[in-house]
């Protein structure tokens, strides 16, 4: 049998005008579709299709239905074939189970939960005095109510106990309130308090329009500008994009997304009419979030910042979509400007004219290279490659990744064949067909390289040791994050756990209890987290177990670069040589003032392997 929320993501995710276009002839009429009915032969458009409500009817006949109704009348398919058959049109993969559930959704239960929040938190932006500051805010963003109340905008007071309070006179206990992620116990056996607290709430929904979690933007003092629900079972917000139950039949319809960053300019885009547009649950895009374009479209376009942040998030996201077959464009706005404020000033059609402007994804990269001069010397023309060199990899369309090469080689001065040879393809190397699909990413260089068959090898086992350590004593020492802080970031712990942790313990601050950062972790994270927070203080010296795991970073860098030497030799002058060798080996002295210490505290203790 095939599961019943299979059937209701398959249904949701169907162009229903598409499927039933091929065997009628359709008409846009407002937002509906028209034309002749093919169940009782008409010729006149009594037969309409609502993308909206994903149903056909017809006004003459009464023939009506979902467009499984319409495969199996029409063709004579039984339901089960055209679920199949909707399905792999939906690019969706079809798993059966032995028997198919009964009885309601067990998620029923949560998302009346988080829809009686969601009402709750409107109220309270509208009809409670509270609710100026955030009223205030909203004007000055320029949001009218129309606006607010078609996003379900609310806001959460500051008060603990009026939610909670409320809740439980609809019959929500405080369990199922802990469950739908909007109230938090920070520690056992301590009162549960509300999860979000004097902010502006966006509602978040799944793209069937479940309210499945919320967003709270912050409007007074404090730490953390957005908070997000936490992880549950109906809240994942690497597989959530924002507003993507308002836009996906305009995605399919525009044949296009418009990726952004914010709450805010989702809204803002959407209110304009600017209709095929969506938000990552954070900076960027996740697997499962490109997995989720590709269903609805092949061409993107990114509008994220132009700082740093920014940028990475825009490459990164590109290279997600890239190995999906997902065509990618960047849209670079005028300096400041985000695409809230830029349609708030000069409204949608400047927006769709930057739009019919965008440069390709490599492009863009190749450019800001070129602008800030990474290809005027040999140092950094080396990096740039390296740079250029993760999207060429990522890139499924192998005429695509062609054009990509050919532009490095052109840009760089460096030969095709020894550009596709770093990018891992020895076939295209010698002169033969670029493979299909996207490449395997190139091994880490350096001590970081994974082990090899006979086990894990003496540098990667150390530096993974040092990482965990670091982490585990910045959990117990709380005093120390900020210290560390200065000298060690989130990028160069290199274990997506351990870097996820790291960053939770600079984003929160000093303060965060051990729920409150789990409740930004999935749940293997959390795992590791609860591993690592078990021990307690063992009495060691803290300060030279800090230093011990700094060095051993600082080893792993500098290896590292050695390993780029080597590589940049390839394209050096007899000078140049001179001068990285010259650097070279004041690597190697650097290493072995540092090798003194940090083999011998991270090459054996039991309670570093991995597993805990």
């Amino acid at each position: 049998m095939i599961p019943d929320d299979v059937v209701e993501r398959v249904r949701e995710e169907a162009d229903i005008v598409q499927i039933i276009g091929e065997h009628v002839t359709l008409k846009r009429t407002g937002t509906d579709y028209r034309g002749p009915c093919p169940f009782h032969q008409g010729t006149h458009p009594n037969f309409s299709v609502s993308p909206k409500k994903h149903m056909y009817y017809c006004f003459v006949c009464k023939e009506g239905g979902d467009v499984f109704t319409f495969l199996t009348k029409r063709l004579g398919l039984d339901w089960p074939s055209a679920v199949r058959l909707v399905a792999s049109r939906s690019g969706i993969e079809i798993r059966e189970v032995e028997s198919q559930r009964s009885g309601p959704d067990p998620r029923e239960p949560l998302w009346e939960v988080t829809a009686t929040a969601a009402e709750y938190f409107r109220r309270m932006l509208w009809d409670d005095e509270g609710g100026v500051p955030a009223r205030d805010y909203l004007a000055s963003r320029g949001i009218d109510r129309a606006t607010a109340d078609r996003f379900g905008i609310g806001y959460a007071p500051a008060a603990i106990g009026f939610m909670r309070s409320h809740l439980q006179t609809m019959g929500f206990d405080d369990a199922r309130q802990i469950a739908a992620g909007v109230l938090t116990q920070p520690e056992e056996g301590r009162e549960p308090r509300p999860r979000f607290r004097g902010r502006l709430i966006f509602p978040i929904f799944d793209s069937v329009g479940h309210t499945v979690g919320f967003g709270g933007r912050l409007i007074g003092p404090g730490d953390v500008k957005y908070v997000n629900s936490p992880e549950s079972s109906i809240f994942a917000k690497r597989r959530l994009l924002y507003g993507l139950n308002w836009s996906k039949f305009a995605i399919r319809r525009d044949e296009r997304v418009i990726l952004v960053e914010g709450y805010f300019d989702v809204v803002r885009l959407l209110a304009a009419g600017i209709e095929s547009v969506v938000a990552p649950l954070g900076t960027a895009l996740t697997a499962e979030q490109a997995e989720l374009v590709a269903r609805y479209t092949k061409v993107a376009y990114l509008i994220y910042d132009s700082d740093r942040a920014g940028l990475r998030a825009t490459f990164r996201s590109g290279d997600e979509l890239l190995r999906r077959g997902v065509s990618v464009r960047v849209v670079t706005l005028p300096d400041g400007e985000d695409p809230d404020t830029f349609v708030g000033s000069h409204g949608a059609e400047q927006l769709e004219s930057h739009l019919r402007g965008a440069l390709d994804v490599f492009e863009r990269k190749v450019q800001l290279l070129e602008r800030s001069g990474w290809f005027s010397d040999l140092a950094r023309k080396r990096q740039a490659i390296d740079r250029l060199l993760p999207t060429i990899r990522a890139t499924a369309d192998p005429i695509l990744r062609d054009m990509y090469v050919t532009r490095a080689s052109e840009v760089a001065g460096v030969p095709r064949g020894l550009l596709w040879r770093e990018a891992g393809d020895p076939a295209a190397a010698a002169g033969g067909v670029p493979a299909a699909g996207p490449m395997a990413p190139a091994p880490r260089r350096g001590p970081a390289r994974a082990a090899s068959a006979g086990g894990r090898n003496r540098p990667t086992e150390a530096a993974y040791s040092a990482e965990r350590e670091l982490v585990r004593w910045l959990l117990l020492a709380r005093s120390e994050r900020e210290r560390v802080g200065d000298r060690v970031t989130a990028s160069q712990i290199r274990d997506p756990q351990l870097s996820a942790i790291f960053a939770v313990l600079a984003e929160l601050g000093p303060d965060a209890t051990v729920p409150e950062m789990a409740a930004e972790l999935d749940p293997d994270t959390v795992k590791l987290l609860e591993t690592l927070t078990a021990d307690g203080p063992t009495g060691a010296d803290l300060g030279a177990e800090i230093e011990a795991s700094i060095a051993m970073l600082q080893v792993r860098e500098l290896s590292e670069r050695s390993q780029e030497i080597d590589r940049m030799m390839e394209l050096a002058s007899p000078e140049e040589k001179m001068v990285l060798m010259r650097e070279k080996m004041e690597n190697s002295e650097s290493r072995r003032k540092l090798n003194g210490r940090e083999y011998k505290t991270f090459r054996r203790s039991p309670r570093t392997a991995r597993g805990g």
